[in-house]
């Protein structure tokens, strides 16, 4: 760890590893000997292509994503696709089921109801967000033309610990806050979409991972950006894309691979969660709210149950070295994001600064 540079808990934009920074840092102003930064570089060079096609082949591997799935490279974060979503997956009963569990997945259901008829199937607000609802196939309509979940939810805390059946209904899942910290079956869903602010690259890109039965079903009036067979049928090159974030994303994904993939990385992210949340859970100044069995292993969100002290807190880390580990604007208290890039040591400082906070505020 270069000890010049911060921990940092943001929830997105995010900390990236810094040997990817190492990495883009000594290509910046001359990218492999061709003598011009990424920045700089014609999309539809050769050079560019070898990045842009390397990134996809990279994450297909990484994820394990079967042959007759779409990767798409979108300009845009999540929030795009809460729109492209139901242009594009209304294809026949123009309905759509929504488990709302979180402020994302609130906003996009909100998004949908402009476009045809949408149902929340479950939710979890009646709690404050603090777990994930258990479903089963009987909880969705028959004719549904999909289902949509957010799988990670980064402001309240809370994860699925299990794919929802949906039968023969496409599963949309927006994997934006834990994309790349566990193995996920791909062929369980119909689309898996994220922005990649959070634990891939700087902001300016989602990734969208589509079945490719599910393309060409945009309406004629669907404007030409927000049609995924656009993309589809372009290599994600029907205009001038994100370059800067996708050769970054790209590195990110090579990165992985050689530091041994997924598992190897889930191995690291549960060890670290683990260690938070069982100091939390013996603490008697803080709380978890999310039920133990939905917690986030990306976004750990705790409370002192004191508005005052929570401030103080965040701003005492912040003077050790530890920043942006206030809570989200809308419900306070704190939110360490220990997304893959934050080392153990980082969890490890935060914890013993958690220990000294509560001895000197009991």
């Amino acid at each position: 760890m270069n000890y010049d540079r911060v921990y940092n808990f943001s929830a997105g934009p995010s900390m990236l590893p810094e040997k990817v920074l190492e990495q883009v840092r000594d290509d910046l102003l001359n990218y492999r000997g061709t003598g011009e930064s990424v920045m700089e570089m014609s999309h539809r060079s050769k050079e560019y292509m070898a990045i842009i096609e390397a990134a996809e082949a990279d994450l297909r591997d990484l994820l394990d994503i079967p042959e007759n799935y779409k990767v798409l490279f979108i300009q845009g974060g999540a929030t795009t696709q809460f729109s492209m979503i139901p242009l594009n997956l209304m294809r026949n009963s123009h309905k759509a089921d929504y488990v709302v569990t979180g402020s994302w997945a609130k906003k996009a259901a909100k998004e949908a109801k402009k476009f045809g008829d949408i149902r929340i199937a479950a939710s979890s607000e009646d709690d404050t967000f603090t777990y994930i609802p258990k479903l089963t196939r009987e909880d969705f309509r028959s004719d549904a033309d999909y289902v949509h979940i957010c799988f990670n939810n980064t402001i309240y805390g809370s994860h699925y610990s299990y794919i929802p059946d949906t039968g023969d209904i496409p599963l949309v899942a927006d994997m934006s806050s834990c994309i790349l910290s566990e193995k996920i079956d791909v062929s369980r869903f119909g689309v898996i979409y994220f922005g990649v602010q959070k634990n891939v690259a700087p902001a300016g890109c989602s990734v969208v991972i589509i079945r490719d039965d599910l393309l060409g079903y945009a309406p004629e009036d669907c404007p030409v950006y927000l049609d995924y067979k656009t993309h589809a049928d372009n290599d994600s090159m029907y205009n001038t894309p994100p370059c800067f974030t996708i050769y970054v994303a790209g590195e990110v994904f090579r990165y992985l691979k050689a530091e041994d993939g997924i598992e190897a990385m889930h191995e690291k992210d549960v060890r670290k969660a683990e260690k938070l949340y069982s100091y939390i859970d013996s603490s008697e100044l803080y709380t978890a709210p999310v039920r133990p069995e939905d917690r986030s292993i990306m976004n750990c969100v705790f409370v002192t149950g004191d508005e005052a002290l929570d401030k103080k807190f965040v701003a005492e880390a912040k003077e050790e070295g530890m920043i942006n580990l206030n809570g989200h604007r809308s419900i306070g208290g704190m939110r360490a994001s220990i997304y893959n890039a934050m080392p153990e040591e980082g969890v490890d400082k935060l914890i013993d600064f958690m220990k000294k906070f509560e001895q000197e505020n009991r």
